[in-house]
């Protein structure tokens, strides 16, 4: 990949093959994180779908013994 000066700013083209691999589309948002010196990783971030399927895959999940109490919740101390 080579870089590129986009207005102020530095850009790279993502090879059809990386596209292809994380399915992305125009639009998209993806992270890059610095895996090691001169190393990095890119992934989809995920859509607002599939948070709610995230949540609902929660729902239901807690201890038994797990108890709200709104008051200690909301205590400012």
């Amino acid at each position: 990949m080579q870089v590129s000066k986009w207005g102020n700013s530095l850009a790279i083209r993502l090879p059809a093959s990386v596209v292809e691999a994380l399915a992305l589309h125009e639009g998209d948002d993806i992270e890059v994180r610095i895996a090691d010196v001169r190393v990095f990783e890119l992934s989809k971030k995920p859509g607002s779908e599939e948070f709610l399927a995230r949540l609902r895959a929660f729902r239901g999940t807690l201890p038994a013994d797990f108890t709200f109490d709104r008051d200690d919740a909301n205590a400012r101390g």
